[in-house]
Parts: C-alpha cells; structure tokens; sequence
C-alpha cells in the first residue's frame, strides 16, 4: 500500500486556491463564528435571564448532545446509500437557521422558557448530526489523501480563530444585546454556509449497496481494526471528561470565581488562540514525528492542563490568568489531536463505509458527553462544582492510556489507497 510521505512540505495555504475546496472551507469557517457565540450565549441565557442550576445546566447539555448518542449509526448507515451527501448537509443548516432564530423571537415575545431551550438545543444537535456524518464525504470529494493533514489545518485553524473571535463577541453581545440576540448573528452564518456548500461541484464516492440495514457494518469494522478501535476509546474518554469540565466551566466560573460574562469570553477565547497555535505546528509536528505520535501527543497537550481549572483560587488576576493559561494549553493540544487523528480516519476508512464508521466515531465523541452532562450536573449538585471538576481533569489525563497498546504510535504515514471491503471482510491491513 502506498503511503503518503509525511516529511514532504505542502503549503495549506495552497488549497484555498482550489475552489471546491475554498467554498467547503469557507462555509465550515462561517458558521464556526457562530457556533462559538452559540456555546456561549445559550448556557449564559439559561444561568442570567431563568435562573438555571447545576441540574438544569447539565440538562441542558445532555439535550444538545443527546442526538449524537441515538443518531449518529442510523444517520451514517443513510448517508452511506445517499448520491448527494451535500445536499443533506444544505438542509441541516437551514434547519439550524430556523431552530436558533426561534430563541430571540421568543425572547422578544416574553416566552422564552428553559423548554424553548432544550428543544432548541435538541433540533440543532440532531441536524449537527445529519451534517457531520455527510462531512467527510464531501471533504474526501474536494482532496485528495495526500492533503488530508494541510486541509484539516486550515479546518482546525478556522475553528480555532472562531473560538478566539467567538466567545470575546459573545460575551460583548450577551452585555449589550443579552444572550438571546447575541444569537441572531449564529442563525445568519448558517444561512451563508448553505449558500457556500451549494456552489461545490465535486464528485463524492458511489452511494454503498443497500444490503440490510447497515447499522451494525461501521461498528464492526471498529471492533476488528485494533489500531482505530482503541483511539476510538481513548477518544471517548477524553471527550467524557472534558464534558465534566465544559458543563460546569459557566456556572462555575460565574458563581465560584466571580467572573463576568465578558471576562469569561476572553477566557474561553484563548482555547482558540491556542488551537490556532496548535493547528500552525500540527503539519510540522506530523512530519516531523509521524500521524500517530502527533495524535498522543495531542492527548497529552490537551488533558494535561485541565486540573488547573479546579486547583485555581486566589485574587481575581490570578484566577483569570490561570484559567487563561489552561485554555490556551488545552486548545493548543486539541488541534494536535484533531489534525492528523482525523486525517488518519478519512485515510484508513474504506469510502462505501466512511459514514458509517464515522457515525461509530461520532458516538465514541460526542455519543457519550449527553451522559457525562447529565453525570456532571447530578454530581456537581451532590458533591458541589469543584470536587466533580477534579473527577473529570483528572479521567481526562489518564485517557491516553488506551493509546499505549493500540501501536498507534508506530503509524507514521497514512494511507492514501485504503482497501475496500464488504462489510463483514474488513481490510486490516488498512487500518493496522
């Protein structure tokens, strides 16, 4: 099997001259901005405007990422036999459009409730759902194997400068406009991403055979690849720990710390400058070591910061600087992560079933965070919010250790030509 050759230099810059890549760049990097507000405004609606605890802040989690849980495999094994994955990514985000322009119109019709919240969290995650398990047919569509690494940059940087605009924005428009109208701009990126991803003219992989009901095909291609399975599980855990964090982080850093909405965007804003950091070095740090100690490094980048965030107490300055600091780690790590940990999957998964173990990948990450938020928010009411933030930094770090018996560490290219098994035939050789 031909292997692309990690140690030659491509510019990602370069790809933007591409124009099915430039208009997939493009819309992925719009409504970023957007979503960052999102992440943000919502939770800060819920704690600011209806008085929302540590129980309900855990619900309201649990709802955004429930569909990922119950989702993800029937919508991979869709995708799968679909001809035009792009379309079905149109039809997400104009439903997204729909769905979060709901919450300042209700605001402005004095009926926003914490249900209008939980369906709106639960509609936008389901049709996140529909868009990320089409993605990465249309992004296999615009490139070619050899740039997986420089096209995800651009990607991570994309979502990295976002979470740096984002959460500053954020919290300035939560202060002027309040949280619901700080919305208003998210629903408009979703729009201007429909309109990019409808310019594409790409040729995606042939629709698979319809053969049963395909659900059970992503899973077992996971299970009898040793390599993808154990990252997978390492990538799960990582992802349930980080939940712990990221549902208390708000009322936490609110109510313990004392932070202001605005002092706690430029706290979440430095994740991004971090991974903009982190998406800058990732193409070199490959090279320079290879696909699969680049992806534990990143583990390690990413976790290690974490128990920073419940160690902190003090004066204000140093809370902010601290916290500041553990962001920027974390997100600079994340991007070393990202980056050649979804290169190596695009690369090693056989296209007929690319939705379909990317559905399994997308449950392993974000299937198991509707439980940890629920977890997270059960136990910072029992326990209190620091004591829960311990347990999830500290389950964080140790998660690359399902990494140490994978041989992940020995992948040092990837592939450019996977196998293409039937279903119940996986090619090892890709993927091991």
């Amino acid at each position: 099997m031909k292997a692309a050759d990690p140690r030659t230099p491509l510019p990602p810059a370069g790809l933007l001259r591409e124009r099915g890549f430039r208009l997939y760049w493009s819309a992925h990097s719009i409504s970023l901005i957007g979503d960052e507000i999102t992440i943000l405004a919502i939770p800060l609606a819920a704690v600011l405007l209806l008085d929302a605890g540590a129980a309900e802040m855990g619900w309201l989690t649990a709802v955004a990422l429930l569909p990922s849980l119950l989702l993800s495999i029937p919508g991979g094994a869709w995708a799968d036999r679909q001809v035009s994955r792009r379309r079905a990514m149109i039809v997400s985000d104009l439903g997204r459009f729909a769905a979060v322009a709901s919450v300042p119109v209700a605001y402005a019709m004095d009926a926003l409730t914490m249900t209008h919240l939980y369906v709106t969290e639960f509609v936008v995650g389901a049709l996140t759902v529909l868009f990320r398990v089409c993605n990465h047919h249309v992004y296999a569509s615009v490139l070619t194997a050899d740039r997986y690494v420089d096209g995800n940059a651009l990607l991570t940087g994309s979502r990295s400068a976002a979470a740096v605009a984002g959460p500053g924005a954020g919290g300035a428009l939560v202060q002027v406009l309040t949280a619901p109208f700080a919305l208003v701009l998210d629903a408009v990126t979703y729009l201007v991403s429909a309109v990019c991803l409808g310019r594409i003219e790409a040729t995606e992989a042939p629709p698979a055979r319809q053969e049963g009901s395909g659900l059970t095909d992503g899973l077992r291609w996971v299970t009898a690849h040793r390599t993808p399975g154990l990252l997978l599980a390492g990538v799960a855990t990582l992802s349930l720990c980080n939940t712990f964090l990221m549902t208390l982080l708000v009322l936490y850093a609110t109510s313990e710390l004392g932070l202001s909405p605005g002092t706690l965007g430029l706290v979440f804003a430095m994740i991004g400058l971090g991974g903009l950091t982190g998406s800058s070095l990732a193409p070199r740090v490959v090279r320079r070591i290879g696909v699969g100690p680049a992806i534990v490094a990143g583990f390690l980048g990413f976790s290690l910061p974490m128990p920073l965030i419940p160690l902190v107490e003090g004066p204000l300055p140093l809370v902010v600087m601290v916290l500041a600091v553990a962001q920027f780690g974390s997100g600079c790590g994340s991007a070393v992560l990202d980056i050649p940990a979804n290169s190596y999957l695009i690369a090693v998964i056989p296209p007929t079933l690319r939705s379909r173990v990317m559905a399994v990948v997308q449950t392993a990450n974000f299937g198991v965070r509707p439980l940890a938020a629920v977890l997270a928010g059960t136990l910072g009411t029992v326990l209190g919010l620091r004591p829960t933030l311990w347990i999830g930094t500290v389950g964080a770090v140790l998660a690359v250790l399902w990494l140490l018996p994978s041989g992940l560490r020995h992948v040092r290219a990837l592939p450019t030509t996977p196998d293409i098994p039937a279903p119940d035939t996986p090619a090892k050789a890709a993927a091991e």
